[in-house]
């Protein structure tokens, strides 16, 4: 009976044992199926993804970055180990007019480094090549097609601690522009200052001149004595002479008439009185656009601009025969379009350009820069308000004007935008 009993007992132990055997199996298939399940999804979520991977690099391929880097307006060049050019960008090409099948092997430093420039460029290239160190120029001067140009660049070094050879980022950015505005800005705000100063003086002269002339007046009557008139009529000239000179410092009160003028009109008139003027003494030669648009302005101004440079010109000329020893003084009346050109800090798409250009001595280098303030003159005999009402009547229209000069070669050039909307300013 008791091994009966036992016997029971190990066998409720065993299919107890059993059950929990059983439940553990069945939680371990439950476990297996969720774990391989869990794979699948697994397995599925990255089939998903490759198919969309794929999805995406054929919707956006793979950049080129060269041609990324050929439309960057920034100047980009590439130097090797050696300092000879490695590669150059499209703004680059254009910004030194060369190609890169013509530049590439070229020394960097014929491009990069000015005659007349003081700072060693070539030390300091060999120095980043040798050192990895970067370092960066303001105003730099470069010379393109035998111009200067004022360029800022940085260079910097590239596959540093790498095997092959080093090469050298250069990133120039041309600053011309940027430096004429700003050259442009300032001689604008002095000839103002200028003005306004020459303005109060003569304004301050014109009072007490009416006085003298009438007491002078007075004085010739009251004596009348015909050996003093010589002495009164002297006076009262020369008060004249001075009032003249102030009303023409103070400058015209009348407001411009703006209409539609063709420039070539006033261009003309100016030639027909030069010609009487110097009576066929100077040649005159005309190179006209006569597809220029016509431009909103006050006729009667503009004639008063051409003739006053135009009369400059040829005084210039007339008083300084000697200079024309083996060629004959001439006068060039120009018109052109001008693209993309910076009038008082403002980029037009274009603007007309009228140059007056003459084969005098041309403006003396001193007073070159200070040409347009008023009562600078290089003549013995001139006033020096000229040029000075030209540029006044020229930034009435919105207008400028430039001078270039070497001896030999004076041009005066008058931008007139027509075009009513801008690019920048």
């Amino acid at each position: 009976m008791r091994n009966f009993y036992h016997s029971c007992k190990k066998t409720a132990q065993y299919l107890k044992v059993g059950v929990h055997l059983a439940l553990y199996q069945d939680d371990l298939t439950d476990s297996i199926t969720h774990v391989r399940e869990n794979r699948k999804r697994g397995a599925d979520a990255i089939a998903l993804f490759k198919d969309r991977k794929a999805l995406l690099m054929d919707q956006y391929p793979t950049i080129d970055y060269r041609l990324l880097v050929d439309n960057l307006t920034t100047a980009i060049l590439l130097v090797d180990c050696n300092l000879n050019i490695f590669y150059l960008n499209s703004s680059c090409e254009a910004l030194f007019d060369i190609s890169l099948l013509r530049a590439a092997g070229q020394p960097v430093i014929n491009i990069l480094h000015a005659p007349n420039d003081s700072f060693n460029t070539l030390e300091a290239l060999n120095n980043s090549i040798k050192t990895g160190q970067a370092y960066t120029r303001r105003e730099a001067i470069i010379n393109v097609n035998f111009k200067d140009m004022h360029v800022d660049y940085s260079v910097s070094q590239l596959n540093t601690g790498r095997p092959y050879h080093p090469l050298l980022l250069i990133e120039l950015n041309p600053i011309d522009r940027m430096l004429k505005i700003s050259k442009e800005e300032n001689l604008i705000q002095q000839h103002q200052v200028a003005r306004q100063l020459i303005r109060g003086v003569a304004h301050e002269i014109k009072n007490p001149l009416g006085g003298i002339r009438g007491a002078t007046q007075l004085l010739a009557r009251s004596l009348n004595d015909p050996q003093y008139a010589e002495f009164t009529d002297i006076i009262i000239s020369e008060v004249d002479r001075l009032r003249n000179l102030a009303d023409t410092m103070l400058g015209s009160r009348q407001l411009p008439s703006y209409e539609l003028v063709n420039v070539h009109e006033p261009l003309e008139r100016v030639r027909s009185l030069i010609v009487n003027q110097t009576k066929k003494k100077i040649k005159i030669t005309r190179d006209y656009d006569l597809s220029l648009p016509d431009v909103k302005a006050d006729r009667d101004q503009l004639i008063q601009v051409m003739l006053n440079i135009s009369v400059n010109a040829v005084q210039a000329m007339t008083e300084n025969r000697e200079f024309f020893i083996d060629h004959q003084p001439e006068l060039m009346l120009r018109t052109r379009i001008q693209r993309l050109v910076t009038i008082n800090s403002v980029l037009n798409k274009s603007a007309i350009r009228i140059d007056i250009e003459d084969n005098g001595p041309g403006v003396p280098e001193e007073i070159l820069e200070s040409v347009f303030y008023p009562l600078v003159t290089g003549r013995a005999k001139g006033t020096g308000l000229g040029l000075s009402i030209a540029q006044n009547i020229m930034h009435q229209h919105n207008g400028m004007i430039e001078c270039q000069s070497v001896p030999g070669k004076t041009v005066f050039s008058l931008y007139l935008p027509w075009e009513t909307d801008h690019v920048a300013k």
